[in-house]
């Protein structure tokens, strides 16, 4: 297979949440680059396509929008 994302993606395990109009959802990086990230989330259905993704552990807020939805991961791209 042929890596066509503009990114290396890294293998972490930072926990995160997703923030929408006042929701919040607990969720778990599994990798990440520059461009985007994949996420680890309980029910991917009950995401929206836009939201804020907020990562305690180093200060970050980052608006995304979904690309990519399996069983229970998320493929995000930063806005």
């Amino acid at each position: 297979m042929v890596e066509t994302r503009a990114g290396t993606r890294y293998r972490v395990m930072k926990p995160a949440r997703i923030e929408h109009r006042g929701e919040r959802v607990n969720c778990m990086i599994r990798d990440l680059s520059l461009t985007g990230a994949s996420l680890e989330v309980t029910d991917p259905a009950r995401i929206p396509a836009n939201f804020t993704l907020v990562v305690p552990e180093d200060g970050l807020k980052l608006s995304c929008r979904i690309v990519r939805r399996t069983v229970f991961r998320i493929g995000v791209a930063f806005d």
